[in-house]
């Protein structure tokens, strides 16, 4: 039995930051990993996906060049091999810096294998039992792959596994028309995949206002991908050369299939029914306000709570777990406002409710909407695609929500971010002057226009 004064269960973006604090007070603490450091973010999201949209983007807009008088010769052409490369690259740079880090810190163990409960303060990894009174699970999620007839006997991709193709495929089906369906699905209809996506829903991202929806598929349309809604019936079989999706609408042959239907926890080898940890319906450990477990002693950070499947959310675990359990403060878990960016070109940024979401909460709701082509500095780029959107309390004047889809809408989104975490009534804010031409000074504008929706 070897004694920690913390045991990490999990290396993502939450937990190794609170271990490492920890560590540099001299506290003595464990970081298991059964496989490499930094979790998804890292190795499987966003630093790899994202430095693949941007050999997309780059291809996108030397293809446009023309329009922009600038003369290339020729066509443009993709290196995959190169593409993948770079990524791969930025991946690996992330999780040597990580290792690194971690090695300088004399009280942390970095332990790479499977951990799991023997009872609510004794961990086993390796053959070893590791115990301490206080324990975290930052152990993140992976893809969810449905039950649909035949495609267990089909040589189908992942967010996880594609992002490892080193050619470009000739026909890319993918399953799932939300926030990774898009991106991979634009992004590679830029490197020359002929690409179609196939969502069972009626709308493409339709967690989004139907509005925004609408205009996130004509982006995808402008770009030549197919889109099927509402497929229903899905089933699959491979030929010799290809994969056969059948919908309800008819059969695609594809070389390629990516099943991006979600993501599920890796909670079910932890042995949490051995520490009385609960976990909801989905897998999800069940955590209170301050991430605390139903069991005294142990913490659940990051995408394994089901409170938000994104870095910076994980991240700001770590900092409500730190502040609360390190400075004395008293941080809550429902303070957070949520936001997040859809990565395809342009970006979409939000923040907060969907209009939606205020209309159901029943309170008198004010609107507003522009379009990106009044934007100077989209029509200057030549990028005019999308609309700003603003929704508002219109007795507390605050800010309920915003989504920007357009040119720089996942930094222009900041603004609204901070003045809705300050509590800024919406008037404050009109009364501010961005910088021109920036994309963020149409948002006083967009506030001016505020109206009673009906």
């Amino acid at each position: 039995m070897s004694a920690f004064d913390a045991i990490f269960i999990g290396a993502g973006q939450a937990g190794p930051f609170l271990a490492a604090r920890m560590a540099s007070t001299g506290r003595k603490v464990a970081l298991i990993e059964r496989k490499y450091l930094g979790g998804t973010c890292v190795n499987a999201g966003c630093m790899p996906t994202k430095a693949l949209v941007a050999s997309a983007r780059t291809a996108h807009v030397a293809r446009r060049a023309s329009d922009y008088g600038v003369v290339i010769p020729g066509e443009i052409g993709i290196d995959m091999k190169t593409v993948q490369g770079r990524a791969e690259k930025v991946t690996l740079d992330a999780r040597k810096g990580l290792e690194t880090w971690f090695s300088g810190l004399d009280s942390m163990s970095v332990i790479y294998g499977q951990g799991k409960f023997e009872d609510p303060n004794t961990v086993v990894v390796n053959g070893a039992r590791l115990t301490a009174p206080q324990i975290f699970i930052n152990v993140g999620a992976r893809p969810s792959i449905p039950d649909y007839p035949g495609l267990a006997s089909v040589p189908y991709l992942t967010s996880t596994s594609i992002i490892h193709l080193t050619v470009v495929p000739r026909h890319l089906v993918v399953i799932g028309g939300s926030y990774i369906g898009l991106e991979f699905a634009q992004m590679y209809r830029r490197f020359g995949a002929e690409v179609t996506v196939v969502e069972r829903g009626s709308h493409l991202a339709s967690r989004e206002d139907e509005d925004v929806s609408d205009a996130i598929a004509d982006i995808i349309h402008a770009e030549g991908i197919a889109v099927q809604t509402e497929a229903t019936g899905l089933s699959f079989r491979k030929t010799s050369d290809d994969i056969e999706v059948t919908t309800g609408i008819g059969t695609i042959v594809a070389s390629h299939v990516l099943i991006a239907t979600g993501r599920q926890p890796n909670t079910d080898d932890l042995g949490l029914e051995a520490a009385g940890v609960e976990t909801d319906g989905k897998g999800f450990i069940i955590v209170d306000d301050s991430l605390s477990t139903n069991v005294t002693g142990i913490w659940a950070l990051g995408d394994c709570n089901g409170h938000g499947a994104f870095t910076h959310t994980s991240y700001n675990d770590f900092e409500i777990v730190a502040a609360n359990l390190l400075d004395g403060a008293d941080h809550k878990l429902s303070d957070r406002i949520p936001a997040y960016a859809l990565y395809i070109d342009p970006p979409l940024g939000r923040v907060g409710m969907t209009e939606r979401q205020a209309r159901a909460s029943g309170r008198p709701i004010l609107v507003s909407t522009r379009p990106m082509s009044r934007v100077g500095r989209a029509v200057e780029k030549g990028e005019t695609q999308g609309f700003m959107k603003l929704v508002a309390d219109a007795e507390t004047r605050q800010i309920l929500g915003a989504a920007i889809l357009g040119i720089e809408g996942d930094e222009a989104i900041h603004g609204i971010i901070d003045a809705m975490n300050a509590r800024t009534p919406y008037p404050t804010l009109q009364w501010s002057v961005p910088i021109h031409p920036t994309v963020s000074e149409l948002v006083p504008t967009l506030i001016g226009d505020l109206r009673s929706a009906s």
